[in-house]
């Protein structure tokens, strides 16, 4: 028995312009799909962002292509359908993500279980998510923080008024601080700036240099006085072992790694090298990052914030409570679409 294959381009808005290094936007877009299996709906999400060249169209435009070969797969588990979509989409790893992630949400409705149970973990030991701050005027990045107060923030950089907004960030709150540099920082740079990050208790550092800097990243590892944690540079299974002794620990975001069933690999071998392990969002909705929280409790630390960056989601099922979030206890991703561009 095979699927039935429906899809929306959705248009998320954020409640505030959202700032990185790498540019400035105010709407999110993101494919939704359903793949509907023997009356079963399971639910799917993959955001189109810029600088990995996948856009919505050339996601639903594959599956328009080749819409009989994804709909004819006989199902029994999640990761043979990976390994077919894997070969099918070799090009598209947010469009594989997507579908591997509904696929997911069918196995565990099939089951009758959430995902996190069906790998023997349990939601009280997950670690606290994050709330993002991007990049903006030292003004406006104070009255983010007081419109949500979190535990924990993690702090975008990349310009040339990086301490002094870190600076006052820190005179107005004793949080936890994360820095994402979105490889936003030379190797001199990032060589002055962490020994002032530490004084001012960030507690690690994302993608501090460009992606393929491996030779700076090899220096900037031996002499960092914070823990480093690879974004842009680890995009897939492929690049774990690379990370080994130029990084402390890898930022797994299923868009790009191309879904839970690659994720869960990439968990377990970062595991073997002693890489600690970051699950990232990258601005979905409910749906995808569900399936980042099933994940939560295998993972050092969490950035799970997507739904609470956006001024409207797409689907429920998500609770956030100072920093922690959990899902509920119906089976697979356990969500519900209320609100989709059909």
């Amino acid at each position: 028995m095979g699927f039935n294959i429906q899809y929306w381009h959705n248009h998320l808005k954020f409640r505030h312009p959202f700032t990185i290094s790498k540019g400035t936007k105010t709407h999110q877009p993101s494919l939704l799909v359903t793949l509907n299996f023997a009356g079963i709906p399971g639910y799917g999400e993959a955001p189109a962002i810029s600088y990995y060249d996948i856009t919505v169209e050339q996601m639903i435009a594959d599956i328009q292509r080749k819409k009989n070969f994804l709909e004819k797969f006989s199902f029994t588990h999640p990761d043979r359908y990976w390994h077919y979509l894997h070969h099918l989409l070799p090009g598209n790893p947010f469009l594989v993500a997507a579908l591997d992630i509904a696929a997911w949400d069918i196995y565990g409705k099939l089951k009758s279980r959430p995902l996190f149970q069906l790998w023997d973990t349990t939601m009280a030991t997950a670690p606290l998510t994050d709330y993002t701050i991007g990049i903006d005027s030292v003004e406006k990045m104070l009255a983010k923080m007081e419109e949500r107060p979190w535990p924990v923030y993690k702090i975008k950089l990349g310009t040339k008024e990086d301490m002094v907004v870190m600076e006052q960030l820190r005179k107005h709150s004793n949080a936890v601080f994360r820095v994402d540099a979105n490889a936003g920082w030379t190797l001199a740079e990032a060589l002055d700036i962490l020994p002032q990050l530490q004084q001012l208790g960030v507690e690690l550092v994302e993608q501090p240099l460009a992606k393929d800097n491996w030779e700076g990243m090899k220096i900037l590892y031996e002499r960092s006085p914070l823990p480093l944690i690879a974004d842009e540079s680890c995009v897939g299974e492929e690049d774990v072992k690379k990370c080994l002794n130029h990084f402390h620990g890898i930022n797994i975001k299923l868009t790009k790694c191309s879904g839970i069933t690659p994720a869960l690999r990439m968990i377990t071998e970062a595991r073997q090298l002693g890489l600690k392990v970051m699950l990232g969002c990258m601005n979905e909705s409910t749906v995808g990052t569900a399936a980042i929280v099933h994940l939560a409790p295998q993972a050092d630390y969490l950035d799970a914030d997507g739904p609470l960056l956006l001024e409207e989601d797409i689907a429920e099922g998500l609770r956030y409570d100072f920093g922690k979030v959990t899902t509920t206890e119906a089976p697979g991703l356990g969500i519900n679409v209320v609100n989709s561009e059909w």
